[in-house]
């Protein structure tokens, strides 16, 4: 963006936290220059925002946009509701270093085949954020390097422990990872290829994060019957090794602990005297992941994302599949394979309580490649911003804003992100306060949300009144220290 442009008579939410105030805002080679009361003499152009909210872009901590970023520059399902950073490389689930190992699932979630996208396959952490560097998406991108991918890339067998050699080898792509700029390591214990893993073998994988401003993201064993021991065992990893942590997409799941939330967060506010402990949450009582015989089993209800093996199933409900054919859902589920689902198995009073808690930040955890995905993918933050602050009154405004800015700035030491301020990054959002609202529903789950007016990225408007502008403007965020 040439010279200086002057963003006039916005409501600023700042981040911070703060009230919101009437401010100006003046951009200059993408970088916040000043906030204050100017006139149209003060800039080269003028932008008048006319009471309309001008916050910090929104910041996506929890992504599976890994390849996205490189099949789909223009990040549409993210840019279209105000996010100018994705976290990539969660649930232990990262594109790189998985070179051209079979995409054992969830991997298949991020990673094609690699015979039909081998440009899409990257054998260090390097040269993944080379190719983004080459090829800048539409918005900024920090990455994970995944625990999950790094035992297939070493392993042979994945249903026992890492051998010593195998951890070494474990070590050195961490060790890769973080000199390339990796924020740190992801876990997904909860999946088969890393479900045989120790907590010893990841505290010992993660050794190189020892010392470092890097954080372990952990999507743990069980968000069911064993939430409580499962979070201990990922809060005494970081704990170890003295390291920051984020509790990925905390949910408690399954009818049978509606209301725990009361006891996992109190466990995180013990945890969080002695060490630096922080969550994220998506704002709906459905998850979505690879279709499973035990998810199904304590959810009221499941619908198909995709199937490799009956595409047509994409979209429909599993029971009503099931009795189409009259089999049992457990047959439907093995003639589906491979497969994801969307589960609906939350209580709506524990995602409230989570998405409240002060040290929660707000992740999509969509799935892009999905043929019918889950609608977070396309409405998360305007669904926070819409239903849960502006129609429910769980959040105040500006509190809403810090969750989605200025907290994940903090946590994932973003810096320069993540605040309307002097020297800050022009990342922003111009959104009108009472139309913003996520349109995606698990009927129509691609519908862009409304409310969002332009999002500018690096100081360039990357979209404008429900299109995307062809800029791709977008940096890759590395960690420094």
């Amino acid at each position: 963006m040439q010279g200086k442009v002057l963003l006039r008579g916005g409501l600023v939410v700042d981040g911070s936290g703060a009230p919101p105030r009437q401010a100006d805002v003046v951009l200059r080679d993408g970088v916040i220059v000043a906030v204050g009361a100017f006139t149209a003499g003060d800039a080269d152009s003028v932008v008048e925002l006319d009471g309309l909210v001008l916050a910090p872009g929104f910041i996506d901590v929890h992504t599976h946009d890994d390849r996205l970023l490189l099949s789909d520059p223009s990040m549409a399902p993210k840019l279209s509701q105000g996010v100018t950073t994705v976290v990539t490389g969660n649930c232990g689930i990262s594109l790189a270093p998985l070179g051209d190992r079979a995409a054992v699932p969830p991997l298949n979630l991020v990673a094609a085949d690699a015979a039909a996208l081998p440009m899409q396959r990257f054998g260090s952490f390097a040269d993944y954020l080379a190719a983004l560097e080459a090829r800048p998406p539409a918005i900024n991108c920090a990455a994970l390097v995944g625990h999950t991918t790094l035992r297939v890339a070493t392993m042979s067998e994945l249903d026992r422990p890492a051998s010593d050699s195998e951890i070494a080898a474990m070590q050195a792509g961490v060790a890769e990872a973080l000199a390339a700029g990796a924020l740190g390591v992801s876990t997904g214990t909860y999946y088969a290829p890393a479900h045989a893993a120790t907590a010893d073998e990841i505290r010992r994988v993660c050794e190189p994060l020892r010392g470092t401003t890097a954080l372990i993201a952990s999507h743990i064993r069980d968000e069911g019957a064993r939430v409580l021991d499962s979070m201990t065992e990922a809060m005494e990893i970081a704990g170890s090794l003295g390291v920051r942590q984020v509790l990925s997409h905390h949910k408690v799941l399954g009818r049978a602990n509606f209301g725990r939330s009361r006891e996992t967060l109190a466990l995180i506010d013990e945890a969080r005297r002695t060490q630096d402990v922080c969550l994220d949450c998506y704002p709906y009582t459905a998850a979505s992941t690879v279709l499973r015989k035990d998810a199904a089993a304590q959810a009221q209800r499941v619908l198909i994302a995709w199937s490799k093996a009956r595409p047509g199933a994409a979209g429909h409900s599993l029971d009503e599949l099931a009795a189409a054919e009259g089999v049992t859902t457990d047959a439907m589920i093995d003639a589906l394979q491979p497969a994801g689902a969307i589960y609906f198995a939350m209580d709506e009073a524990d995602v409230e309580r989570i998405l409240a808690y002060p040290e929660t930040m707000v992740g999509s955890d969509g799935l892009p490649h999905d043929e019918f995905p889950h609608p977070r993918l396309w409405g998360a933050f305007p669904r926070v911003l819409g239903h849960y602050a502006r129609q429910r009154g769980l959040l105040s405004l500006e509190g809403a804003v810090h969750k989605m800015t200025g907290l994940p700035a903090d946590r994932f030491h973003l810096a320069g992100r993540g605040r309307i301020a002097p020297g800050m990054r022009a990342d922003l959002v111009v959104f009108d306060r009472q139309r913003i609202a996520d349109a995606a529903t698990f009927a129509h789950p691609k519908t862009p949300a409304s409310g969002i007016e332009s999002v500018y990225v690096n100081g360039t408007l990357a979209w404008h009144r429900g299109r995307h502008t062809g800029a791709l403007a977008g940096q890759v965020l590395r960690r420094t220290t």
